[in-house]
């Protein structure tokens, strides 16, 4: 039987190496949409989707482009950077040393070198997209050798669950953020500049081509919402990792005779329903930023069930650990 706190540190492991992943897909969609905001304060949405505002302005006297930067990617003190979330993606890694192959761990560690090696000179515009790039890439790599590597034990599927987790939580917090600043005026809706910013929404989500195999006519804000809340194909839709998390839960107990997740299950049960009981136009109408902060709400339940039944832990983070839900 695997230890619950080798299942815990298999789950945190991969929600802090896709956290940091998106983490840059977010930082990277940002970027593009400030680029073109006519707020020059829009920088404060990335705050707000992380609940991070307050923390940033204990240390800062301005949101800016370069400081709200610093902060996600370098800040060491920052629990939610992107710097610690791969330290602690590390530290989960080193106690499950025995349970992983020596190329994970190897991995790791070099692109947790690469991290501690950038400077503010990395952050600055013109290196900024490659060291987004290097974030994103370093993060994928983890995640194939996992896929090649990684023995398919309890281990194995409670790291999937965490996996599946993040990214959907990751996926509304991509969607939110377009909530947080755009369209000042309504007649931007539906107009060149709208749809060339959910163009990037869906490119910081890697589902651009995706997209369009499902949907060859012309974007709208409805159909790429749609697509990326329901669609049961799309790997970063929420509807497909939630579906994920449910088929694993269901292997994961009945292969190892575990006992606990009935709670989970419920939970998923009720998480699925919010996502396909309505078309994507009734939830536009009665408020999107709404439905995502319904669905962040659920997943982060969702992670206190799961702490609770499997980890035997009455909060969804492990002591010296941070969560952003």
């Amino acid at each position: 039987m695997l230890l619950a706190r080798h299942a815990e540190a298999a789950f945190w492991m991969a929600r802090y190496v896709e956290r940091a992943e998106n983490l840059a897909r977010l930082l990277d969609v940002q970027q593009v949409f400030a680029s073109d905001s006519r707020d020059p304060a829009s920088w404060r949405s990335m705050l707000v989707l992380n609940a991070d505002e307050a923390r940033f302005l204990e240390t800062h006297d301005t949101i800016d482009r370069a400081s709200v930067t610093a902060f996600y990617v370098l800040d060491q003190d920052n629990p939610t950077s992107i710097i610690s979330a791969i330290h602690m993606a590390r530290e989960n890694a080193r106690a499950l040393r025995p349970l992983i192959s020596t190329e994970m761990w190897t991995q790791l560690n070099v692109f947790h070198r690469q991290l501690y090696a950038l400077t503010p000179t990395d952050l600055g515009e013109a290196r900024l997209p490659r060291t987004y790039q290097m974030v994103k890439e370093g993060c994928q790599t983890h995640t194939g050798i996992t896929d090649g590597t990684f023995f398919r034990d309890e281990s194995w599927y409670f790291y999937s669950i965490g996996r599946w987790l993040e990214r959907a939580d990751q996926t509304t917090r991509l969607l939110d953020i377009k909530y947080h600043q755009l369209l000042p005026r309504g007649a931007d809706v539906g107009s060149a500049f709208d749809i060339g910013q959910w163009n990037s929404v869906l490119r910081s989500a890697a589902g651009y081509y995706a997209y369009r195999r499902v949907h060859s006519q012309a974007m709208s804000a409805g159909t790429i919402a749609g697509f990326l809340l329901q669609n049961r194909a799309f790997p970063r839709a929420v509807a497909l990792c939630v579906n994920d998390i449910d088929r694993t839960l269901h292997e994961l107990r009945s292969r190892y005779g575990l006992r606990g997740g009935a709670k989970v299950l419920e939970r998923i049960d009720e998480l699925q329903a919010e996502l396909t009981g309505r078309p994507i136009e009734q939830i536009l109408i009665a408020g999107l930023h709404e439905f995502l902060d319904m669905t962040q709400k659920s997943l982060g339940l969702l992670a206190l069930d799961i702490a609770r039944e499997f980890f035997h832990r009455d909060e969804a983070a492990p002591r010296g650990m941070t969560q952003n839900q």
